[in-house]
């Protein structure tokens, strides 16, 4: 592992991920500017200001800390709601209302009345949709044009049933070993004789066509002695082989292990350029898998807490953070043991996986996220269109700030979660062995 290529490849993978960054602010800037919004600021990063520049009514700029991004537009708050008789609905006593008074406050310390017909809560509810929709909808952008660019120019590798290596033992997945250990039986593979550069033919009489049908047959034959027609050179040899019950990732759920047959061969791989139908029909298994991780993530987080303070191992397929994804980059681009397309390939794969992932977290319908104001746009949409069919009075404007509580809860979970993964990238990381 070279350090030099290793530091370039966290840095530029990082700063991949800041420019994501900033496309994403991007994608809500340009529509709030074209229906009229006042933007005020547009930041990459937090914490103190490393460097801005004001442009028209926008300060533009770089925080110290580049993860995460904000603009900051004027009226997100609407004013508060009274009822016929004057009394504020909603949440106005204690703590909470307190809370929520003070954050209106501060919302219009800097309104002018000349910004009263640009403030976001007065704008429709689709074109609050469509400004809030931005963010997310860019990083599913680039997660097309990253994923599509590899896929379509670069292609895709593709398993041969030419053996590629031969692994010397048994270890599950999930085990964190990258080296056997002395109590780790030997893999059936090397007892039956497998070397590299073997060309699988059949299994039992059976033809093998594919390395996928090959690894179907051997997933469903633990236990079973199964003979295995091998090309070596110019000679045909037949091996006898005992697959063994082993913890392996399921075919379904890429972040799920299951028990299946095992035997300890792994295939040389070609690259194959497909079409666009590839593109879109793998976005959407990505999709899949990405909503399934988000859905099993708190559970999960359960399990990195652990990894943390050294109370069990780090399941390789636990949640990471940038930082950790940063390594993982680092590791790629400075193995020897794959060729530049396949560096390239895997972190522009791994950059775009990043970006779907953020488009989907931001669509979650809670507040501090973007999917929290849009649901708050669209529960407006919904009262107002309903009134208007039943000819009764507009309701006006859907009032988040009654929402702000469980905004700071979700604000703090989401600190907490990120410091966690960052400190155990940092402690406990995943690497590629």
């Amino acid at each position: 592992m070279t350090p030099m290529i290793y530091g370039l490849g966290m840095v530029l993978f990082f700063l991949g991920v800041v420019i994501s960054i900033a496309l994403h602010e991007i994608g809500h800037l340009v529509p709030a500017k074209r229906f009229g919004v006042k933007v005020t600021q547009y930041f990459v990063g937090f914490g103190r200001t490393v460097w801005s520049t004001k442009r028209g009514e926008t300060e533009y700029g770089v925080k110290m800390f580049p993860l995460g991004g904000f603009i900051r537009m004027i009226g997100m708050l609407p004013p508060e709601k009274r009822d016929a008789d004057g009394k504020v609905k909603g949440i106005t006593g204690g703590p909470l209302g307190k809370l929520i008074a003070d954050a209106r406050a501060v919302e219009y310390e800097r309104i002018t009345p000349e910004d009263e017909d640009r403030l976001f809560y007065k704008k429709a509810p689709w074109k609050k949709i469509i400004v809030m929709s931005g963010g997310p909808m860019m990083n599913v952008f680039l997660a097309v044009i990253l994923l599509g660019s590899v896929f379509m120019l670069l292609g895709v590798s593709k398993p041969t049933l030419t053996v590629a290596q031969v692994s010397d033992c048994v270890q599950p997945a999930n085990a964190a070993a990258s080296v056997c250990r002395a109590n780790d039986p030997a893999s059936p593979a090397r007892t039956a004789g497998f070397q590299a550069g073997d060309r699988v033919l059949s299994v039992d009489g059976t033809a093998m066509r594919s390395w996928d049908q090959f690894s179907n047959v051997i997933r469903d034959s633990e236990g079973t002695t199964i003979n295995v027609v091998v090309q070596r050179g110019d000679q045909r040899v037949v091996l006898h082989a005992d697959p063994t019950v082993n913890t392996l990732l399921s075919l379904d759920d890429p972040s799920a292990y299951v028990k299946a047959g095992f035997l300890g061969v792994a295939p040389t791989e070609t690259r194959e350029r497909q079409s666009f139908g590839f593109v879109v029909s793998t976005m959407g298994s990505y999709t899949k898998a990405t909503g399934q991780a988000l859905v099993t993530m708190p559970s999960r987080l359960w399990g990195v807490a652990k990894a943390a303070v050294g109370a069990q191992e780090r399941d390789p397929s636990s949640p990471m953070s940038v930082v950790g994804a940063s390594r993982v980059a680092g590791e790629v681009a400075s193995s020897g043991q794959i060729d530049w397309v396949d560096k390239v390939a895997t972190l522009l794969t791994l950059l775009g996986v990043v970006n779907l992932f953020v488009a989907l977290f931001n669509f979650i319908p809670l507040l501090p996220l973007d999917g929290g104001h849009i649901a708050g746009a669209m529960y407006e949409a919904i009262r107002r269109g309903w009134a208007r069919l039943r000819h009764q009075p507009d309701p006006g404007y859907a009032d988040v700030a009654q929402m702000l509580p469980i905004a700071y809860i979700a604000a703090s979970v989401l600190v907490v979660m990120g410091v966690l993964l960052i400190w155990t990238d940092i402690v406990n990381p995943i690497t590629l062995t």
